[in-house]
């Protein structure tokens, strides 16, 4: 199910070649002052939806393949914590609306998202509420004619399996993605690729990693899966410097702001931290080396990240004809319609 109405789908597209898929839409929307931070709840789609749109068509100009409907953390769990449960299903549903009208418009692929519930616990209860939490979210994708559905952020790999089998019963392709934070491996111990491994197992089309790790301390994650794998392996990094003493955006400190509790960057005091344009290629040159077929940013992307990674390919998406050019630059060019002087006066900068 796979090929639908003559588009070509995910793993045919796969089968070809990567495939990007921009993501990070809390952290941007955020930033733009249309999403609240902490409770991270994707209101936006309901009170600002042209806004929403408009990012999708950003990140789709900027290189990515997928429109991935904006309903990470629209699930009831989140909705209950701010007292909105009862919009749980209209936001869903718009969020897909929107995505499924910028797809249609771009001819790019549709993506359900269902992800990490932050009330999943190994024991029968638990199990429970949470199957009925991903059956919703994923009803209403198949509801949409989504191309397939993505999984995404969890650290518990029975969660993700849960979610996967979700999925499959849809009969859509599923991408799985787990985050890993400090510890190195899911909260029952097991390893990044064992994980996926155990993913693959169960039926899974794409496995891999996404949020929580900058392009660094991801990469040698993905590595040992992309050994341990047949089927496509996804990485959509954070777009933050984490090093090996603190390998998760959630343990980075600043120890030159005095203003921010603790010195805690998480989530909201990122910015000494944010990777450039051109560590992002790196990322996806390097990622695309071992094998890696599936490809994006997470928290904290911006369009020109995305063009980065999409350029890291060797792709020249509709932004990249306004890529950097420097030698036009006022001092530091060397176009020779600049001035002398000018030239000259750059080397006191």
């Amino acid at each position: 199910m796979d090929d639908v109405g003559g588009k070509p789908g995910l793993l045919e597209r796969l089968d070809q070649g990567a495939v990007i898929c921009a993501e990070g839409y809390l952290f941007e929307l955020e930033r733009r002052g249309y999403l609240q931070a902490g409770a991270y709840v994707p209101e936006v789609v309901l009170e600002h939806p042209e806004l929403v749109a408009q990012l999708h068509r950003e990140f789709v100009h900027a290189g990515s393949d997928v429109v991935e409907a904006f309903t990470y953390y629209a699930h009831r769990e989140k909705l209950r914590i701010i007292d909105k449960e009862h919009l749980l299903e209209q936001m869903n549903r718009q969020a897909l609306a929107i995505a499924k009208e910028v797809a249609d418009d771009t001819g790019t692929l549709l993506a359900g998202d269902i992800c990490n519930t932050n009330v999943f616990l190994p024991d029968d209860d638990s199990r429970a509420t949470v199957r009925q939490m991903f059956e919703e979210q994923v009803g209403w994708a198949v509801d949409a004619g989504v191309d397939f559905i993505v999984g995404e952020t969890f650290t518990w790999g029975e969660e993700a399996l849960l979610a996967l089998a979700v999925i499959k019963a849809t009969g859509l392709p599923s991408v799985i993605t787990l985050a890993v934070h400090q510890e190195g491996s899911t909260r029952e111990g097991w390893t990044p690729e064992d994980a996926c491994k155990r993913l693959e197992d169960a039926g899974a089309d794409v496995v891999g990693l996404n949020c929580t790790r900058g392009p660094k301390t991801m990469l040698p994650l993905i590595e040992k899966i992309r050994a341990s794998v047949d089927v496509h392996v996804a990485a959509l990094p954070v777009p933050y410097r984490t090093t090996e003493e603190t390998p998760s955006f959630q343990s980075l400190h600043d120890a030159e702001c005095d203003v921010i509790p603790d010195g805690r960057a998480f989530p909201t005091a990122l910015d000494p931290f944010v990777c450039n344009r051109y560590e992002l290629e790196d990322f996806a040159r390097k990622a695309s080396a071992l094998g890696v077929t599936y490809l994006g940013v997470c928290c904290g992307a911006g369009p020109h990240h995305i063009r980065a990674v999409a350029e890291g390919l060797g792709r020249t998406p509709p932004a990249s004809r306004y890529s950097a050019d420097m030698s036009k630059h006022a001092f530091f060019g060397t176009d020779e319609r600049i001035p002398q002087e000018y030239k000259e006066y750059a080397e006191k900068l």
